[in-house]
């Protein structure tokens, strides 16, 4: 039996709607504060207007899966930059990572490749959070998928306010994507916040993967080849389908 590379079986079931499976990407630098963010960008062949997604990496930095997982999504069609948020801190301060963000935006909203109605935030762990609490705050996006996140980490003056606190301000849907064998962010917060989401009638989806940990997309720094890992990137490629048009 014909076994083929984790990436090129991912990049090769995201081409089938219509993307370039031989996307690869590059290294660009986003301004921000005056100073340069080494980040990740892939888009696209086409010169048309495309749908496009900010992608916000882990605590553990820009990996080799999130750089892999930017190429699969520009293979699918969308123009994906992974904003390098450590470049400076290892832990910056929320407004620090605002407008990051907001500059992103900018710089993806100056490409003649990219429809600025129609872009996405994704993130992972820390990403996964940062998603949570940018979300409601910048209008700009019009949909969200946050990977394992944190929604009720907040309190301190580089993190004054928690996800959970700004579900009133959330306008665009949102999947949350989480496993139950997570220990650093407990599935019990997880439904939680979904609780207070539905109460509020905000548009979200969950996705529980029974028996996964924190940060089950990557293994050793590359997307790992597991169910749980294949599924929620289908699942987040097609809600950022359903909804960035």
């Amino acid at each position: 039996m014909l076994t083929l590379p984790v990436l090129a079986l991912s990049s090769l079931a995201l081409g089938q709607a219509g993307g370039n499976a031989a996307v690869r990407g590059q290294d660009v630098n986003v301004t921000s504060g005056g100073r340069a963010y080494r980040s990740y960008l892939a888009a696209p062949a086409s010169a048309t207007r495309k749908p496009a997604v900010i992608l916000l990496h882990s605590f553990r930095g820009l990996e080799q899966g999130y750089r892999d997982l930017v190429d699969e999504l520009a293979a699918a069609g969308f123009v994906t930059l992974a904003l390098g948020w450590q470049t400076f801190e290892q832990e910056p301060s929320d407004a620090t990572v605002k407008t990051l963000v907001e500059d992103g935006l900018k710089y993806l909203g100056a490409r003649q490749d990219v429809n600025s109605g129609a872009v996405g935030l994704t993130g992972f762990c820390a990403g996964g959070r940062y998603t949570m609490l940018l979300l409601p705050q910048i209008k700009a996006f019009k949909a969200g998928v946050a990977w394992y996140g944190f929604p009720d980490q907040g309190g301190t003056a580089a993190k004054p306010q928690a996800p959970n606190a700004l579900i009133g301000q959330l306008t665009a849907p949102m999947l949350i994507i989480h496993g139950t064998r997570d220990q650093p962010s407990p599935i019990a917060s997880i439904y939680a916040y979904a609780e207070r989401l539905d109460a509020a009638n905000k548009t979200f989806k969950l996705s529980v993967y029974q028996g996964e940990p924190h940060g089950f997309l990557l293994r050793e720094s590359r997307i790992a080849d597991t169910f749980a890992s294949r599924d929620a990137r289908r699942d987040m490629l097609n809600y950022f389908r359903e909804y960035l048009r």
